[in-house]
């Protein structure tokens, strides 16, 4: 508490104008929109990973493939997202983070198209593959939203683009469930096709997006930036302060002038080992925090739920496609209701209460699905009280990713990289979250078939006993930081 008081006061006596942030400054509706555009990638990411969930047992039954490759089909458009995010940090650094978004909605539009109009399995791993380009520039979002949210209401903004993934996966369980009764050739088509309208109102909201403030700062362009900041801090002596916070970071000197020439840190070779290769204990100790957490959050078997819901009632003891899909809706409004959780808590009781409670909950869930599932072995037909646990165990562990671990981990990485290397980091992030993603949905039928279904998930739940452990030894918390302050909270503690 002293050290969190010490450093206030420093960067107060630093810099009058940050007085200012004691006051509690009025909530922009101008970041809010912005963030809210901009999550609408995140919205789309969610759609094209939960309709794989349904739309899978349908395009088994058209295409006649089998669950290998329903397996690879679902669970490699995380892999293939690792071309995208590996170079979104790289695309936003030179065209800016406004125009990366603008690529997205393109990319975003082709990939359904493609996957829905494709007759074989060649042509949907060709749709898949440009999908998960698209979803690897999910990377762009989280940067974009956090570097255009005033610092009062960073926790709330920086959340939306994990409501928006959940809105996305719930929305295509619905479509699963909404088109299940139509020709199996033309259900899981539908389903995709769906997918392409979100991206053209997304190109067009994209023109109206101000570009990200602290990205001008990095072109010099320091006018335009005051004039970005007032509109999202609605207080010119904030934005100021702010301004002057980035500038130092960047390492421009404090002439008010419009623009001036800086370093371009987009061509910059010795980025990559800055951040990697030889980083400062401070940047070494932030990198290393972030990417474990990144591991953590998909490594818990969330895309195992989410992808394989309807295989996972089956197992605990459903029959029909109709029961299957209308239990995988449930899973995704649980998931998407609790995302309100840390929205409105975060900027009050912290990240690390939220990530604590978050994991143990998670734990707690799986270990009590292995047992429903365990327990469903012995019977012929599993009594109507062990699929109510089956069923009430995965919306607790789903509902406890939402109320922490999912949105808190994207938060709390896009907060704390440095903004000279903030857009490669994340993109270092997101690719490990995809990885990890991807390696467990390409994996979980195989598992659970070598090992049986209940101890997959005994597994998940001691990984998730890990990330508990982590959080309480390791994390910091940032709450009431600033993305300039937390650099320094990192080097002090």
């Amino acid at each position: 508490m002293e050290k969190a008081k010490e450093s206030t006061s420093e960067t107060t006596l630093r810099h009058p104008l940050l007085s200012s942030k004691l006051k509690k400054p009025p909530k922009s509706k101008y970041a809010f929109a912005s963030a809210m555009i901009a999550s609408m990638a995140s919205l789309l990411a969610g759609y094209n990973i939960g309709v794989m969930s349904g739309a899978q047992i349908f395009i088994k039954d058209d295409l006649k493939i089998s669950d290998v490759q329903i397996e690879i089909l679902a669970g490699s458009v995380h892999i293939y997202s690792l071309v995208g995010s590996l170079t979104a940090g790289w695309t936003s650094d030179c065209i800016g983070r406004r125009n990366t978004l603008l690529l997205t909605s393109i990319i975003y539009l082709l990939g359904p198209l493609i996957t829905c109009s494709a007759n074989n399995y060649f042509w949907l791993m060709v749709g898949r593959f440009v999908t998960g380009i698209a979803i690897g520039y999910m990377v762009v979002v989280h940067i974009y939203v956090a570097e255009v949210s005033p610092a009062a209401t960073r926790g709330f903004l920086t959340a939306l683009p994990e409501v928006a993934i959940n809105a996305g996966l719930l929305f295509g369980y619905v479509s699963n469930f909404a088109f299940a009764y139509l020709p199996v050739r033309l259900s899981w088509r539908i389903m995709f096709a769906l997918a392409s309208v979100p991206p053209i109102l997304l190109g067009f909201g994209a023109f109206s997006l101000p570009e990200s403030p602290r990205w001008l700062v990095m072109k010099g362009q320091l006018g335009k930036a005051r004039e970005v900041l007032t509109q999202i801090s609605g207080s010119r002596e904030e934005a100021e302060a702010q301004l002057i916070e980035i500038k130092e970071k960047a390492g421009i000197t404090r002439e008010d002038t419009e623009v001036v020439s800086t370093q371009n840190y987009s061509q910059d070779k010795n980025i990559w080992t800055e951040l990697v290769v030889t980083p400062t204990p401070v940047v070494c100790r932030i990198i290393i925090t972030v990417l474990a957490l990144q591991f953590l959050e998909q490594a818990s078997g969330i895309d195992a739920v989410v992808l394989y819901s309807p295989r996972i009632f089956e197992k605990a003891g459903m029959t029909t496609t109709k029961e299957l899909l209308g239990a995988t809706i449930i899973v995704g409004l649980t998931k998407t209701a609790l995302i309100l959780v840390p929205m409105f808590l975060s900027d009050r009781v912290g990240r690390r209460p939220l990530l604590l409670s978050s994991t143990a909950g998670m734990a707690g869930s799986l270990i009590m699905l292995g047992l429903g599932l365990q327990m469903v072995g012995d019977f012929v037909i599993a009594p109507t009280w062990i699929v109510a646990v089956c069923i009430m165990a995965v919306l607790s562990y789903v509902g406890f990713f939402s109320a922490g671990l999912g949105p808190v981990t994207m938060a709390y990485s896009s907060k704390t990289i440095p903004l000279k290397l903030r857009a490669q980091g994340m993109g270092l992030a997101i690719a490990v979250n995809r990885l990890v993603c991807g390696v467990v949905a390409m994996t979980f039928i195989s598992i659970y078939e070598e090992i049986s279904i209940p101890c997959t998930f005994y597994m998940y739940a001691v990984i998730i006993g890990f990330a508990f452990v982590f959080v309480y030894f390791c994390l910091p918390e940032t709450r009431g930081k600033s993305l300039e302050e937390i650099e320094v909270l990192f080097g002090k503690n």
